[in-house]
């Protein structure tokens, strides 16, 4: 591991060569948005929503997994980098059923902060309209497929956490959705630990504790971090 030195938004920041635009970013209260990354789980670059300008890269790169190097001249907020993040989340509410009235994690919910953030007043895009499944089968959690947005932190938190590896990502393209046991239903999973801490950090809607009414479903995705002090990570 060597120590470099690079510029973002016209600030010179010291770094490790082991360490990610976004990790350098956050340690020098730099802002950049994030959906998908959360502190304590592999970075996974799924959603986009933290790409930025690399001088030199012909296209914008994601912040959680794009390692620095010695002389990188990074530039975090541009009109163009916010009309990209602004298109992402507009995509992610065309694809699935967001209506936040009824939602159980409306007003604890990261996309629906993020809209508000990027002040999204609107969708541009058709609806899909796809009226995914429902597994309310487990004892004490329900998963929501219309309200999932792939991010993948389920998957991550139960391989790398719990090590239970019970989520997984089927299908591709727009037929991707998360599944159980390889499509078991979550109520007969043999893996499933019953931790909860799939809901905990799940950013959305889509997994949560059963008996929750609207407003009622508030995630504590610090868990993580605790957690990993414990373990002396």
């Amino acid at each position: 591991m060597s120590v470099l030195t690079l510029t973002i938004d016209g600030q010179e920041v010291g770094a490790s060569s082991d360490q990610t635009i976004l990790d350098v970013a956050k340690a020098h209260k730099i802002n950049i948005p994030t959906m998908c990354f959360l502190e304590g789980l592999t970075p996974w670059g799924g959603c986009r929503i933290c790409v930025v300008d690399v001088e030199g890269a012909p296209r914008p790169l994601s912040s959680c997994t794009t390692h620095v190097t010695e002389g990188m001249v990074v530039t975090t907020t541009t009109g163009k980098l916010e009309s990209y993040r602004k298109m992402i989340l507009e995509m992610l509410y065309a694809e699935g059923n967001h209506t936040c009235s009824v939602c159980v994690s409306n007003g604890h919910c990261e996309l629906q902060d993020k809209a508000q953030e990027m002040k999204m007043d609107h969708v541009r895009l058709p609806y899909l309209n796809q009226n995914m499944p429902m597994d309310s089968t487990h004892e004490h959690f329900g998963l929501d497929q219309d309200r999932c947005i792939l991010c993948t932190r389920c998957v991550r938190v139960c391989s790398e956490i719990e090590g239970a590896q019970t989520w997984a990502v089927a299908g591709r393209g727009v037929d991707s959705h998360i599944i159980s046991d390889l499509g078991t239903p979550w109520g007969e999973s043999d893996s499933c630990t019953s931790c909860g801490k799939c809901v905990q950090v799940c950013p959305t809607g889509s997994l949560v504790n059963k008996g929750n009414a609207v407003n009622e479903q508030i995630k504590k995705v610090n868990f993580l971090e605790h957690l990993l002090q414990m373990r002396g990570q």
